[in-house]
């Protein structure tokens, strides 16, 4: 077992109980429901990643469980186990055995369930028809579109919104105070910027600028995601605008060479600021047609300098019409 220096952060400061959970109020309401009657159905959580999928399924199971936790609890990865061959064995042989404690059912929680082959869940729908006495699934997924039917019916569903900025912000200084780093506000803006409401992609983006040394500021953050600081894709999108072909190439050199940005987060980042310039309409959508163009092209291979600046010269164009 490693030390409690050793883990990453996100372990170590992931939630117990639910109690502990940052947000998703209604949901831990539910939850907390569950424990109370002992009682449960098969349950589907689904959302975007580091939202506390998998962390409310382990704290429900902890709030359940107590001292028989150990012996009551799977957790698989199902995309690193997808096939019929881990449902009929390792899955199988879990639910099929009789639980400790007085809670009468194990859990078993199927970790981006997403990945399953339509053969495995149709497997792992017998499974959970059959031994629905003694154990109750929790598929944790991004996208509950994926699993099938039949599955579906059969769970309770759960979707995980987005962490607020200020949940994240807040968990952020938490963590920060608890580990002895300094973080400051543009350091957090960075932070907030770069992972959306991820919380899991925050803290460990935390943790990378503090190994750095010093404080985490917008710098470090931005030196360890390998981004471009907002503005410098704002600078290099308005010179585009203007009619400054040269010098907005120039800026897209300094990004591609001097800090080693990937094309794809580059375009990527272009398309977020794109939905705030201040232009019509109907320039954002032929804008973001092109832009998504580019990004299929470079997906597919294509020269990413050259894309890029294939795409600076469409902003150009579009500039010279809206001015025109």
């Amino acid at each position: 077992m490693a030390s409690e220096e050793a883990l990453m952060w996100t372990e170590k400061y992931r939630p117990r109980t639910l109690s502990e959970i940052v947000n998703q109020a209604e949901i831990v309401s539910r939850l907390r429901t569950f424990v109370e009657k002992k009682d449960m159905p098969h349950c589907l959580f689904s959302g975007p990643p580091g939202t506390g999928k998998t962390t409310a399924a382990l704290c429900l199971a902890h709030d359940l469980f107590g001292e028989h936790f150990q012996g009551n609890f799977l957790e698989l990865n199902a995309s690193d186990a997808r096939g019929i061959d881990v449902i009929r064995g390792i899955v199988k042989d879990f639910a099929r055995t009789m639980p400790l404690g007085e809670v009468p059912f194990k859990i078993l929680v199927l970790d981006e369930a997403d990945a399953l082959t339509q053969e495995a869940q149709q497997a792992l729908r017998r499974t959970m028809e059959r031994f629905t006495r003694t154990c109750r699934f929790i598929l944790v997924v991004n996208y509950s579109s994926k699993i099938i039917e039949p599955i579906q019916s059969r769970c309770a569903l759960f979707r995980f919104s987005p962490l607020s900025k200020e949940d994240l912000a807040r968990r952020l200084l938490y963590v920060a105070e608890r580990e002895g780093v300094m973080l400051d506000d543009s350091g957090i803006e960075a932070i907030l910027y770069v992972c959306g409401g991820d919380l899991r992609r925050a803290i460990n983006t935390l943790q990378a600028a503090a190994a750095i040394g010093g404080s985490v500021t917008a710098d470090s953050v931005f030196m360890v995601t390998g981004k471009a600081r907002p503005e410098e894709v704002r600078e290099m999108i308005g010179l585009a605008l203007k009619g400054d072909f040269v010098k907005a190439r120039k800026k897209l050199h300094d990004l591609l060479v001097t800090y080693g940005l990937s094309g794809i987060d580059v375009v990527r980042q272009i398309h977020r600021e794109l939905f705030n310039l201040d232009i019509p309409e109907r320039w954002k959508a032929q804008l973001a047609d092109t832009v998504g163009e580019i990004d299929f092209r470079m997906s597919e291979g294509a020269d990413e300098e050259i894309q890029l600046s294939a795409l600076l010269a469409k902003f150009a164009y579009v500039g010279s019409q809206i001015g025109g």
